[in-house]
């Protein structure tokens, strides 16, 4: 990148089930938390973009009833349709065009609102699968599931020594809203089934939350803060429906991670990055994502969960914060990623900080069966 961008501050609200409080009081208080974090005020930002779904707000332009508790005001604003890394991407490329300095970006949902299962299964072929109506994002996950543990003879528990792992992590993080720090795999394995191989906690529960950070230009971060984080990579794409793709891998977070690693410079994922911030919707795909990342061979994620190496004090640690089963407010979760990762980097993750992060990944995705995916390589001075 010709211009260097740097994320100079953030915020989050605590993820729980059904806050008693307006989705514009949530947003106007992390946005106010995320300025404050940086140390400046919202005259000092020139563009906001946001992310979040109509379908999932429940009322068309839904963005447009946010303005003034996002700080919108008078400013250049925008919205983005799904994931949270999606606007990331838009509020980056908007200071790398030179047309703006600071962007707020902000995401959130209340899925407790309405039942996000049940609008992802309007993002199914209209002509035949919502037709015949036996799948839905969990329904289709489950047969990806399955495939995957056929085909690399990948064991239930090694999926569920995932949720173990980060629900245990969530416990360490004051904002997430599953905790379960004494879990077992047994527990895993014994929760309610919902389609086979899927059970209820290998599944995020159904969580309200928003979260929003600072972009700034280097010329400005410079002045905002002492400690930037650096965007040094980014990569993204989006993959074939369900029915045409492969399910046993995930080609479009290959070629979104190729792409952020070629932006930074990076040829060993393994041995350059120090944390990874994952937006694992299913158990099972951690699995999956650690191998699309390159930190795997193919069919061989489980070993780094069997190992130990993904663990807090592992060689790669992934998810930390306790990952998306641990808290998934949908359009935020991915943006969730991003400022765990900036977090580690800035040593201010507390009780779930990784000593020594220098370099993190974090990752957004969206879809049915993790369709789309961004990917950012983030750093800070070295």
């Amino acid at each position: 990148m010709q211009r260097r961008v740097a994320i100079v501050g953030y915020a989050q609200s605590e993820y729980q089930f059904d806050v008693p409080r307006t989705r514009e009081d949530q947003v106007f208080d992390v946005v106010k938390a995320a300025l404050r974090h940086a140390g400046i005020l919202r005259e000092e930002v020139d563009s906001v973009v946001t992310a979040s779904s109509d379908f999932l707000d429940g009322r068309t332009i839904s963005n447009v009833f946010l303005s003034m508790a996002v700080g919108a005001y008078q400013k250049d604003e925008s919205k983005v349709e799904e994931d949270g890394t999606g606007a990331l991407l838009y509020g980056l490329m908007r200071i790398l065009a030179g047309t703006h300095d600071v962007v707020t970006v902000e995401a959130h949902t209340l899925a407790s609102t309405i039942n996000p299962h049940q609008i992802l299964f309007y993002a199914l072929d209209p002509l035949f699968d919502r037709q015949v109506g036996l799948l839905n994002d969990i329904a289709a996950s489950a047969i990806q599931a399955r495939m995957y543990m056929k085909k690399y003879s990948v064991p239930e528990e090694a999926v569920a020594m995932v949720s173990v792992k980060n629900l245990a992590n969530a416990a360490l993080n004051p904002l997430t809203h599953r905790k379960m720090p004494d879990l077992t795999v047994e527990e895993v394995l014994n929760s309610k089934i919902y389609y086979e191989p899927i059970r209820e906690l290998m599944i995020p529960p159904i969580t309200d939350g928003v979260c929003a950070l600072i972009l700034a230009s280097e010329e400005k971060a410079r002045e905002i803060t002492d400690r930037p984080v650096w965007i040094e990579g980014v990569g993204t794409c989006q993959d074939h429906y369900l029915r045409e793709r492969n399910l046993t891998q995930l080609e479009s977070l290959q070629k979104a991670a190729a792409q952020a690693y070629e932006m930074a410079g990076i040829k060993d994922p393994y041995r350059e990055i120090d944390v990874f911030e994952v937006s694992e919707r299913f158990a099972h795909e951690e699995l999956m994502i650690s191998e699309a990342l390159g930190l795997a061979r193919e069919g061989r994620g489980q070993v780094l969960i069997e190992k130990g190496l993904t663990g807090l004090d592992g060689e790669i640690p992934i998810n930390p914060s306790g990952g998306a089963l641990s808290a998934d407010p949908i359009c935020a979760t991915g943006l969730t990623r991003v400022i765990e990762a900036a977090k580690q980097i800035r040593e201010e993750a507390e009780n779930h900080q990784i000593l020594g992060v220098t370099r993190a990944l974090a990752h957004g995705q969206f879809g049915i069966c993790a369709q789309k995916n961004t990917v950012f390589i983030l750093g800070g001075d070295r």
